[in-house]
């Protein structure tokens, strides 16, 4: 008949979907650990539970080994000391279990050990439950709540739910301000296992959120029939977005703008305001530059392939036009 320990830690091993075997040797070890102190702190100790008595056994292990290979002889032995030990015949490369006395403390040093084992593992179970769950979610958008912003906008921490998440300085949006319980949509850019447990990474300001908003939010684009082709964006401010229809009759601008601009205002939303050109993708390369200038109206395109550049000349009243502000519209189309 089993007892109450084995009892309970079969139980709450089940109760919290852990392997039960994996709990037990779990605690066998770190009650090797607990024993090991004096005498032993230095000794190779061994610890046994009995899966349906629940007694508790506990041995010293030495190595046998030749006298000339002894390094320590705190977990090795020589044939000879083996035999005056009471394990006659044993040869290097053996092993000898040298029983222990039970200790006083042994049951209740078991108990504790095996509440802390199975928080442990609860928690080991949880990290790495998170960190499959996110890996998953690697590109993709997820939403989630500022619990903090820490070091004046150096990174803000986000609440994804089973976990938290980080927004780097590098990875928000100059012109955004973050508060304390705002809900911000944002994309999974990495995630990688520490010691504190998954970290996941995710940003504001990757062109990759704006492909997955456009994903979201124009059913065209979800189908496929019209395919983002680039994206170029100043986070924030302004992106160009280049997109080509893949069936005939559909017109590629309008199914992103939608009907009185609903759908493309549905993402500048989302994006504090940022200004977003939605241009036509051509396969021939002058005309994609002409389009990507927009709204600057192109005169001629010269292109120079091997040095990989275009000379746009532009009427002299839309110079301006054609570079931008800072030279933003020129930047985003190149």
């Amino acid at each position: 008949m089993k007892n109450e320990f084995v009892i309970a830690i079969t139980q709450l091993s089940a109760e919290k979907n852990l392997d039960s075997d994996t709990v037990f040797a779990a605690v066998e070890s770190a009650m090797a650990s607990a024993l090991k102190k004096d005498e032993l702190q230095w000794a190779d100790v061994v610890v046994k539970i009995n899966r349906d008595s629940g007694d508790i056994e506990t041995w010293r292990r030495y190595q046998v080994m030749d006298d000339d290979d002894i390094e320590d002889d705190e977990i090795q032995v020589s044939p000879e000391r083996a035999s005056k030990m009471g394990f006659a015949g044993k040869q290097p490369g053996d092993e000898v279990l040298e029983k222990l006395e039970a200790s006083p403390n042994q049951g209740r040093i078991a108990a504790q050990t095996a509440k802390q084992v199975v928080l442990q593992r609860l928690r080991e179970a949880e990290r790495e439950s998170v960190y499959e769950d996110f890996t998953g979610k690697e590109g993709e958008l997820v939403s989630g709540t500022v619990l903090r912003v820490e070091g004046g906008r150096r990174q803000v921490i986000l609440d994804l739910g089973r976990t938290e998440a980080v927004l780097p300085a590098a990875e928000q949006i100059r012109a955004e301000h973050y508060r304390v319980g705002q809900r911000l949509r944002v994309y999974v850019k990495e995630v990688y296992k520490a010691s504190k447990g998954p970290q996941v990474v995710v940003s504001r300001s990757n062109p990759a959120l704006l492909r997955r908003l456009f994903e979201l939010e124009i059913p065209e684009i979800a189908r496929g029939v019209v395919e983002v082709m680039g994206i170029s964006r100043d986070a924030g401010y302004r992106a160009k977005v280049a997109v080509v229809s893949r069936q005939h009759g559909i017109d590629p601008i309008g199914a992103c703008v939608g009907v009185r601009g609903a759908r493309i205002q549905n993402i500048i939303n989302e994006l504090g305001g940022e200004r977003i050109d939605i241009i036509r993708w051509d396969p021939v390369e002058e005309a994609y530059i002409a389009n990507a200038l927009s709204p600057a109206e192109v005169v001629s395109i010269r292109l120079d392939r091997n040095e990989n550049t275009a000379f746009v000349a532009v009427p002299d009243k839309q110079l301006s036009l054609a570079i931008g502000k800072e030279g933003q519209n020129a930047r985003l189309a190149a």
